[in-house]
């Protein structure tokens, strides 16, 4: 595009941004604060991180329309780092963790050059999964006791759970008219989080949810300030405290616990969790880009990790990705990264100009917002999506979430990953699969009339999965991919999520990509993302339980008015007496299409043997012929069909046509009965459409395109070339 058209469409563009950057930074604001108190840091280190995120990362990140900032996933841990490192100070524990973030920063940046981009690939999606809901319980836990106006509740995450009971019913009978009034508003301000979506009228939901509990928080206070004889009753202790004067007050990491233990696994904890809610933020917004824009993720956490240590140095929280803000970004018609730039301004203002307001604000009122945001995190329909994608990935959820809880998120992600690969032992019956090809290259990648075909070998996990997304990855999504699991043995939850996000991703740029060679395989459930094991030879896999293929293989059955056997057992007696099935031995034949004259099917077959045996898994197509068609063989003009030559085989040119003898070898006994049927018709259809390989016998034709099995759409393509194919034929 040309340079001066794209800065003009930048300005032009601004006025939108302009106005989606106010529209989040009224999120932003009351979230920042929030984030701040529930991670034990001064509430103004939350606003310092979002406007160094977003000044920051809109001049030098990789993404378009993410907003940055503090994130939900990195409360417990700092606020875990700020109690350890204090030891009892949390204002010491403050600096210390500064220093932490400063150098976890650093480590992103190292990151973002070493194209560690790929590093949330190696994470289980079920792991993943219930390490966020361990995160959403923790936030949960603390801040529930903060809504209800006790500031002071202590324990661990599954003590202040228990705990809840307990602190409502002191909330109800206590006669501290402060604690109560604080609670209440607290009370109120969750109902307006889980009540907002529900109400309609279009001018209240000009303003979000969060702003509204700052808007009227803040409202009840001049209440009592201008128009009541009462005076306020919430305390001053339970109200956010900022400095009188915000520029004067930065705070600055200290690095004296650059050594310790401890400290470094502050460092490992905090770069850990701000790298992957990054990563699975960037994903997940560029999923929501109306444009359908991929983010340069290296380049984006490299301007990630320099604003965490600019927010650091001053004294601000990590910045990160947030998904949240991001949505309502896309929502307002954000286009590009001047609308992160512009929240940041925003909030610099408000910050300025209304810090006396921001003053009047009850703690408890900005917990009920985090108390939600907790919920969210770990609500029980997570659970229900979970274990319908499969009952081990259930398993690996709940193992994730309760070692978390019970320990740290580091000692959870490690227990996640290694239930996963456990329980993937387990499946498959056989550790040497992952063991033995771990390290080998298991994907290869090329063109073919066109399209990108890519093949992956043994296992496809998360172990592995780096490996098939730099192919995949280089794969323009306007064109047409072809991935075939088929010489796989194994493929799990998390590669089946990115192959549907992949199909997506394409879908939305106008090309397509489609799964196959999954289908002589168990799945764990009826779920499109369930984990796949592919059956011996001699099973078929359960009736019902359709791959997204063979959905669409019945679909196109009935357009082509074919009778359809996803799961046939059937053996095609025909198959043997073709020459092709001399040297190869069939294994099973599934995926049957047919009608009175011919069939389309899967085919599995070995050739060789011992060392040397090779299993392949083609598509082809069968037809019965009602007239005598002389025994042939056609394929492409290529160089081993050049080298039967010095073999004693002999290609039938035929007549005025040399074309057609140029790019065909044609091989046949009866050479006078060949040049017989090969009319002009037939060979003008064989000229115009896509060369296949036709062999005929006493039993019809055999057709098939190559050695691999077929995509929806060229199974449809075969099916229409072999029944024209077929009718000119008979017609003859």
């Amino acid at each position: 595009m040309n340079p001066k058209s794209t800065f003009k469409t930048f300005l032009g563009e601004i006025p939108t941004n302009l106005f989606s950057g106010f529209v989040v930074s009224l999120i932003a604001l009351p979230l920042g604060l929030g984030l701040a108190l529930a991670s034990g840091a001064p509430p103004i280190s939350g606003i310092i991180a979002a406007v160094v995120g977003g000044t920051v990362v809109a001049l030098l990140g990789g993404s378009n329309v993410t907003i940055t900032g503090p994130g939900n996933g990195l409360v417990v841990v700092i606020l875990a780092a700020i109690t350890t490192l204090g030891n009892g100070d949390m204002y010491q524990g403050y600096l210390f963790t500064l220093a932490a973030i400063v150098i976890s920063g650093i480590i992103m940046i190292i990151l973002g050059f070493l194209r560690m981009g790929s590093l949330g690939d190696f994470f289980p999606s079920s792991a993943i999964q219930g390490m966020l809901a361990a995160i959403g319980i923790g936030i949960f836990a603390k801040q529930i006791h903060v809504m209800l106006g006790n500031l002071d509740a202590k324990g661990s995450i599954i003590e202040l759970l228990i705990q809840i009971p307990e602190g409502i019913f002191n909330l109800i009978r206590t006669d501290n008219s402060s604690v109560f009034y604080a609670g209440l508003t607290g009370v109120i301000s969750l109902l307006i989080m889980v009540f907002y979506s529900k109400i309609r009228n279009r001018y209240f939901q000009l303003i979000p949810a969060p702003m509204w509990i700052v808007v009227l928080s803040v409202g009840m206070y001049y209440y009592f300030d201008l128009l009541s004889t009462a005076s306020y009753p919430i305390e001053k202790k339970l109200l956010i405290d900022l400095p009188n004067d915000i520029l004067s007050n930065f705070a600055f990491p200290d690095f004296g616990m650059l050594s310790e233990l401890s400290f470094i696994n502050a460092v490992i904890s905090i770069t850990l969790i701000a790298s992957i809610e990054s990563l699975l933020s960037i994903k997940a917004v560029d999923k929501l880009d109306p444009l359908k824009r991929r983010s340069n993720v290296n380049k984006d956490i490299r301007a990630l990790g320099l604003a965490t240590v600019i927010s650091g140095f001053l004294g601000g929280l990590n910045v990160v990705t947030v998904i949240a803000r991001s949505s309502v970004n896309v929502n307002n018609k954000g286009s590009n990264r001047s609308a992160n730039f512009f929240h940041a301004g925003f909030l610099v203002l408000f910050i300025l100009l209304f810090a006396s307001e921001l003053k009047k604000i009850p703690l408890p009122a900005l917990a009920a917002i985090l108390v939600y945001t907790g919920y969210k995190l770990a609500s029980p329909e997570n659970l229900k999506k979970v274990f319908r994608v499969g009952s081990e990935q259930l398993i690996i959820f709940l193992v994730t979430l309760l070692v978390t809880i019970s320990t740290s998120l580091i000692t959870g992600i490690i227990f996640g990953i290694i239930i996963t690969f456990i329980l993937h032992v387990i499946i498959n019956k056989n550790i040497l699969l992952f063991v033995k090809n771990i390290l080998k290259p298991n994907v290869l990648m090329f063109t073919e009339d066109g399209k990108y075909y890519v093949s992956v070998k043994n296992f496809a996990s998360f172990l592995n999965f780096t490996k098939l997304k730099s192919k995949l990855n280089q794969i323009p999504e306007t064109k047409e991919a072809i991935v075939d699991f088929s010489l796989c043995d194994f493929v799990d939850h998390s590669v089946m999520e990115n192959m549907s996000n992949y199909a997506a991703a394409f879908a939305r740029k106008g090309g397509h990509f489609e799964v196959i060679g999954l289908d002589d395989s168990k799945s764990g459930s009826e779920h499109p993302f369930a984990l796949r094991k592919i059956l011996p030879k001699q099973m078929i896999p359960k009736k019902g339980v359709l791959t997204k293929r063979q959905k669409n293989i019945q679909k196109i059955s009935k357009e082509m008015h074919y009778h359809y056997d996803a799961f046939s057992g059937v053996e095609l007696e025909e198959l043997p007496q073709f020459g092709y099935f001399k040297t190869r031995k069939i294994d099973k034949v599934s995926n049957v299409l047919s009608n009175d004259d011919c069939t389309i099917f899967d085919v599995q077959f070995s050739e060789g043997e011992l060392i040397a045996k090779q299993v392949i898994k083609a598509t082809m197509f069968h037809i019965h012929t009602q007239k005598e068609v002389p025994n042939f063989t056609l394929d492409k003009e290529g160089i081993f069909e050049y080298l039967y030559h010095f073999a004693g085989f002999k290609d039938i040119d035929l007549d005025g046509h040399p074309d057609f003898s140029k790019r065909f070898y044609l091989l046949g006994k009866n050479e006078a009965k060949i040049r017989a049927f090969f009319t002009d018709e037939l060979i003008l259809f064989l000229e115009s459409n896509k060369q296949y390989h036709i062999e005929a016998s006493k039993v019809g034709l055999l057709i098939f395109s190559n050695e691999r099995l077929a995509s929806v759409k060229e199974m449809k393509a075969l099916a229409y070339f072999g029944a024209s194919l077929r009718k000119i034929i008979e017609k003859c």
